[in-house]
């Protein structure tokens, strides 16, 4: 396979570097510069022969599906934010307005060569952030849903991490030309919406919430926290306010997701119609992640449930993917291109909602 030495099955030097190249300029597009340079640095000193090349040139798989930059910010992240290096904690952006990689990075690569036994580790977690905002699409979707079956839904979700976006409705969302949900509340998303602004119900008769991840992450645990905030870019003080929020909230509320493979999950709850209830299966960044198997057993499996689908036990499949993955028209060459949309049964009825990328910034409306 391209981007692998076929006898080891290790990630060549060249995917390597180049995927460096790739998750920086993604960071400096998504608004973190500091990020992007760390990343850049990661590349260098791997060309150079340092730490990172003895951290990761025997790692196996695709660089990118591992998403092994993200990993590599993420142990430095941590060590700062938990104190677990001092000296990181005080060159990070979050201490100092000044932070810049160049100065901070000598006592990074110290740090990487005294714990290697801790970052190699780390490293073997995957990267998952919940990102607050992507609960807009959940938003616009559910609405949509309750305006065209007014009964109760069912909520679903793969892949949730935490399940931090379960509570998409307790959050304030102001897209700019529209606002949503109580002013006061703890959590407080912020976004550019462009065109038409959405029908949205006020509240949701949501009568069951419940998801599942293959890695779940339990927010009781302080490590487990640190960890889960150690993957929102450092420079991004927004961002990382909003998920002291939004886990404070999960706290409160008890939101547990269940440890599972998603297909054999979702497998168990689509077995029979509910009648009376909406079923939306939900998922958002997810899809692109699973092996092709089990993207086509979930595809297959939801599109049997539509099958059997009525007016008063209706399917919704929300979703909040790469846009490529639906349309192989689109753009694959642009990958922070996303698209909310929603396949709805009875009818097979395919509805586009919006565009953005990964972290919600700027919303371009597709509907009517």
């Amino acid at each position: 396979m391209a981007g692998r030495d076929h006898q080891q099955g290790f990630a060549t030097a060249e995917a390597i570097c180049n995927h460096f190249s790739e998750q920086a300029d993604w960071c400096e597009r998504l608004g973190s510069p500091f990020t992007a340079s760390l990343i850049r640095q990661f590349r260098r000193d791997f060309e150079a022969g340092g730490v990172v090349r003895s951290l990761v040139a025997d790692r196996t798989g695709f660089p990118r599906a591992d998403a092994l930059a993200l990993r590599l910010a993420g142990v430095l992240h941590y060590a700062a934010l938990s104190g677990r290096s001092e000296d990181l904690a005080r060159l990070y952006p979050s201490q100092t307005r000044s932070a810049n990689v160049e100065t901070l990075w000598p006592v990074a690569s110290d740090f990487l060569e005294r714990e290697e036994s801790w970052v190699r580790a780390f490293l073997q977690h995957p990267p998952q952030t919940n990102e607050t905002r992507r609960a807009i699409m959940m938003l616009i979707g559910l609405s949509h849903v309750e305006q065209i079956f007014s009964m109760p839904i069912r909520l679903l979700e793969l892949g949730a991490s935490a399940g931090l976006n379960q509570n998409f409705d307790a959050f304030h969302v102001d897209a700019g030309c529209w606002q949503w949900g109580d002013v006061d509340a703890a959590v407080q998303i912020e976004s550019e919406w462009k065109g038409p602004a959405p029908k949205l119900s006020r509240q949701f008769n949501i009568i069951e919430r419940r998801g599942c991840d293959q890695h779940p992450l339990d927010l009781t645990d302080e490590e487990t926290r640190l960890r889960l905030k150690s993957y929102i870019w450092a420079d991004q003080p927004e961002r990382l306010a909003r998920f002291d929020a939004a886990t404070q909230l999960a706290l409160q509320r008890q939101t547990q997701i269940e440890k599972a493979d998603a297909a054999d999950w979702l497998k168990a709850r689509l077995e029979h119609p509910r009648e009376g209830v909406a079923t939306v299966i939900f998922h958002s960044v997810f899809f692109q992640y699973p092996p092709h198997e089990t993207r086509t057993q979930l595809k297959n499996m939801i599109e049997d449930a539509g099958g059997r689908a009525t007016q008063s036990a209706p399917v919704i499949w929300l979703r909040y993917e790469p846009e490529v993955l639906w349309d192989r028209s689109a753009d694959a060459k642009i990958a922070l291109n996303m698209v909310c949309d929603a396949r709805i049964w009875p009818g097979d009825q395919h509805v586009r909602f919006a565009r953005s990328d990964g972290h919600v910034r700027v919303v371009e409306s597709l509907m009517d």
